[in-house]
């Protein structure tokens, strides 16, 4: 059989945990433990950290395979992991920066489940520009001690540890530095937000005094930038799975519509459009790996912008060809359209990746500070 069958049978004859949902790319409370669960099964049975090299317990999985995995978790309606975090950016961080020690420490943790982390990058007053985050840490003896604010960290509340990138230097990129955080250290207060969408998966997360060990320290002290960049390289790189779950949204979309009948010719031919548009992104996501396209380059930067934009454009055709007839209703397609909005902005905003675009494609002159 070949890899995708494997899958497929392994999917629809495991066991799977009580209360399992395709809760998405960060688990919520309600889930953290079912998905734990999860997890270590996937470790069991050879399909965690797909992407991984065989060295850590990974199985060098092509792009392809990578993503007929996605497709065939979304079909059989579970998520492909825990959590985006510790497999997809924590792991191939460590793995490029970290010591042996802390490889040896957190990568089969991440790998079977038994740790949830989560990414302490933005901050109320630096969001797309990481370059400018103020949250400190100071050498006191051999380790840090950290004050600060972060937000919208997602899975804060369960974390066991959080990856931060923090000031240890003077101002710009040649002045931050990354940890790794136990979110159970003395003077870390975690406070969940609510969302629109009833989920409460983003957090604040307050830093007062925060003592680190040295080993604490991921790369070199003011090597932050490079470590942080290689994150949102695979936050983005991952983002070419979010095909799976947007050609679900706009089959749940056309279903919705003709149970109300409201499929007509017109919004048949705005769903096949953006069904085009999801091919399309899912071939440029392609073309990036195939091509060898570095984290936090250009590319990604078009893989972002295209992954967000068709995600909002999708949630604005659902609300204004259903209207309340699909708002009255408690299904998925709800929260993915009251979601859509939300994905020009997190993990960069659109109009920070245009500046991007402009800059480093067209060479445009840099925008004004």
């Amino acid at each position: 059989m070949s890899f995708r069958d494997d899958v497929a049978e392994f999917l629809w004859t495991v066991r799977r945990p009580d209360g399992l949902t395709d809760y998405g790319p960060t688990p919520g409370p309600e889930h953290v433990a079912a998905g734990r669960e999860w997890q270590a099964i996937l470790a069991e049975h050879g399909y965690a950290c797909l992407h991984w090299p065989a060295e850590h317990g990974g199985r060098d999985a092509s792009v392809a395979e990578q993503a007929a995995f996605a497709e065939e978790c979304a079909r059989a309606g579970v998520p492909r992991q825990l959590s985006i975090v510790g497999p997809d950016l924590v792991g191939p961080v460590l793995m490029r920066f970290g010591t042996a020690g802390q490889n040896a420490n957190f990568l089969p943790r991440i790998r079977t489940g038994a740790d949830l982390w989560c990414q302490l990058f933005s901050e109320p007053g630096s969001g797309s520009d990481l370059a400018s985050v103020s949250t400190k840490a100071r050498q006191d003896g051999t380790g840090w001690i950290v004050d600060g604010q972060k937000v919208w960290t997602s899975g804060a509340e369960d974390a066991d540890y959080g990856l931060l990138l923090a000031r240890t230097g003077g101002p710009g990129r040649a002045g931050l530095s990354v940890f790794s955080v136990p979110m159970s250290a003395p003077g870390i207060l975690v406070r969940p937000l609510r969302q629109m969408d009833g989920e409460s998966k983003f957090n604040e997360v307050f830093f007062e005094g925060v003592r680190l060990d040295p080993a604490c320290l991921i790369g070199e002290v003011g090597g932050g930038w490079q470590v942080a960049t290689a994150t949102l390289g695979r936050e983005r790189l991952s983002l070419g799975a979010n095909a799976v779950g947007m050609f679900k949204a706009l089959a749940e979309l056309e279903s919705t519509a003709e149970e109300h009948n409201l499929l007509d010719a017109t919004l048949s031919e705005d769903i096949t459009k953006l069904w085009l548009r999801v091919w399309l992104l899912r071939t440029t996501w392609e073309r990036a790996i195939d091509e060898g396209a570095e984290p936090g380059g250009a590319s990604f930067s078009v893989l972002k912008l295209l992954t967000s934009e068709t995600y909002r454009d999708i949630g604005d055709l659902g609300v204004s060809a259903l209207g309340l007839a699909a708002l009255e209703e408690d299904q998925p397609l709800v929260k993915r359209m009251l979601v859509g909005h939300a994905q020009t902005i997190l993990g960069g905003t659109s109009e920070i990746q245009r500046n991007i675009l402009a800059e480093r494609v067209l060479g445009l002159p840099r925008g004004p500070k």
